[in-house]
């Protein structure tokens, strides 16, 4: 792959690919004009004369492109039509060999590489807005750049594959998405694809290579330290280094299941609120039975089945694991040495008596032959079933299984939390430090008003660019508590479909679960959970002086920006909300 170009235009590239050709043509134009004035004609008076070296020029020039417009001043004697016919054999040796050679330099990959990367680095320093830098157009990357382009969020997308770059345009994004074909380790790729553009607001290296996501995880705390960073990291060692270095977000989806499964089997409740919080709006979640306590087989040991080994060990889970290679030193209490897709080596495991099963092997079509044969043996065991590929999910979604463990979908929604709704994260982790009365309590309480369809999760900072019309009230002195914002601006007596989950302030004074009577503040950071309506009416509330003044004092503001200066001087900034 050729190297990005720094300094040098596409245009001087080709001037130089098409030196040797130009030459050439420009050597056989100014020998056929230099010999057409030196070969002797007659005027129209029969008079010796010779053509100037404007009129050669004009007559070659028009000859040698086959264009033809007769002889000129006068008739051409017979030697200056010999010179005539070997300057136009010339020519089309001349062009013969230009024309070749431009068709191969369109041709050449190089080139066009160079083209693609001119235009890519045009398109990002265009941008405007603000956007992600997504390193990785997998099915991870995917996943991401459909949610942001729903989201109405930028993304600048670098990919390795040639032809996962070409598939970004096959898409439909509702706005464009630059990508580049080049290798998102070398720190130039990254700053030409705007890494450190005043427009970048955040990083998410998804590669299939860990040592690539740990190059750009460096090059992003060196060259953009004020810029998140997420990346994937499917070693210790490789997040480790990451960590090293100040990474603040390293996803293992391994380890991500596992903490949901280590959760999932001592709090259901809570493991049910994070599924439901966390999933894609707009989808409807179907309440999962609980992990059962009892014997489980764990079909595959590598990186994916150690961690399951481990939590469930840790969870107190009787374990049998069974896999192709033989036992290791410190080896389970149960090892079984075989296929985890035989029914022999499932029964040698107890599968009759077995609660659960994990397929946790890198290989989609032996998951699948696995808990279809464990399934036809104890039709009550509770399946979790790794899918490796999303291009396999027609055969997955065919299949009845309680979990589907699937790498990508993990990554993505960890990515989107941190990126789109940041205060969901602390909420996360508060919400597993409570009970598991606390959490079912809640659960029950929003599915309730909201349904089982996958909600929309979102936060609002009350500050001037996100909240001007609130912060401008709250700078004022006035008193606002949170109930009173929570009330429809078509009409203050319906309350908003929505609810907040937690408030966080820049005194590091966080609250879950906020009560109504909670006094806001500017700078206040709320995280809300509730319709796509709520969300839209809650940000015109914010924004808006007019829907504000009539949510908290139920007046209808006189319009017009006179009316509304006069109005606004009246009013009492210190009155109670």
């Amino acid at each position: 792959m050729m190297p990005l170009l720094r300094h040098q235009s596409v245009f001087f590239l080709i001037m130089r690919r098409l030196r040797a050709p130009l030459i050439l043509l420009i050597v056989i134009i100014a020998i056929s004009v230099f010999g057409l004035t030196l070969a002797p004609g007659v005027d129209a008076e029969g008079k010796p004369a010779y053509i100037s070296f404007f009129h050669a020029l004009y007559f070659i020039s028009y000859t040698a492109t086959t264009i033809g417009f007769g002889e000129i001043p006068y008739a051409f004697s017979d030697q200056q039509r010999l010179w005539v016919i070997i300057c136009i054999y010339l020519s089309v040796v001349g062009w013969a060999y230009t024309v070749g050679t431009v068709f191969a330099l369109l041709a050449d990959r190089n080139l066009q590489q160079a083209i693609r990367t001119q235009g890519f680095m045009r398109a990002v320093r265009n941008l405007r807005e603000p956007f992600y830098l997504v390193c990785g157009f997998g099915e991870t990357g995917r996943l991401i750049c459909d949610a942001l382009d729903r989201l109405g969020v930028r993304a600048v997308v670098v990919e390795l594959d040639d032809t996962k770059v070409g598939e970004i345009e096959l898409h439909g994004y509702r706005a464009d998405v630059p990508a580049l074909c080049a290798d998102a380790r070398n720190p130039e790729t990254l700053k030409f694809a705007g890494l450190t553009h005043r427009s970048c607001i955040g990083v998410v290296a998804l590669t299939n290579d860990d040592s690539a996501n740990l190059a750009i995880a460096i090059a992003a705390r060196l060259l953009a330290p004020g810029i998140p960073a997420l990346c994937r990291a499917e070693s210790a060692e490789t997040a480790a280094n990451m960590a090293s270095f100040g990474t603040r977000h390293i996803i293992n989806p391994f380890e991500k299941f596992s903490e949901y499964l280590a959760l999932a089997l001592h709090a259901p409740a809570a493991w049910h609120l994070l599924t439901w919080l966390t999933g894609v709006p707009g989808t409807t979640m179907e309440r999962q039975r609980n992990p059962p306590r009892g014997e489980w087989i764990l079909c595959g040991h590598g990186r994916f089945g150690r961690m399951l080994a481990h939590v469930l060990e840790q969870e107190g889970v009787p374990l049998t694991i069974i896999d192709r290679n033989a036992a290791p030193a410190a080896c389970p209490p149960r090892w079984i040495q075989g296929e985890g897709t035989a029914a022999s080596a499932l029964e040698a495991a107890g599968i009759q008596c077995a609660a659960g099963i994990v397929a946790a092997t890198s290989n989609d079509i032996d998951n699948l032959s696995t808990v279809v044969t464990a399934r036809e043996l104890n039709p009550a065991l509770f399946v979790i079933l790794r899918q490796n590929h999303f291009a396999n999910n027609a055969l997955f979604e065919a299949f009845d299984y309680d979990v589907n463990v699937v790498p990508s979908r993990i990554i993505a929604h960890e990515c989107l939390a941190i990126l789109t709704t940041p205060l969901l994260v602390p909420f996360l982790e508060e919400m597993k430090r409570r009970n598991e009365e606390w959490c079912d309590h809640l659960l029950k309480r929003l599915t309730k008003r909201f349904g089982w369809e996958i909600p929309t999760v979102w936060s609002e900072r009350l500050n001037l660019s996100r909240a001007p019309a609130l912060y401008r009230r709250l700078m004022k002195g006035a008193t606002v508590e949170l109930q009173a914002l929570l009330r429809s601006p078509s009409n203050r007596d319906e309350p908003l479909a929505c609810e907040v989950l937690y408030l966080q302030r820049d005194d590091d004074d966080h609250v879950l679960i906020p009560d109504g009577d909670t006094q806001l503040g500017p700078g206040d950071e709320l995280l809300l959970v509730g319709t796509t309506d709520a969300q839209r009416e809650f940000g015109l509330m914010l924004s808006n002086d007019h829907a504000l003044v009539y949510v908290l004092t139920g007046k209808n503001l006189p319009g017009g920006w006179i009316w509304e200066r006069l109005s606004r001087a009246a009013d009492d900034p210190h009155g109670a909300a």
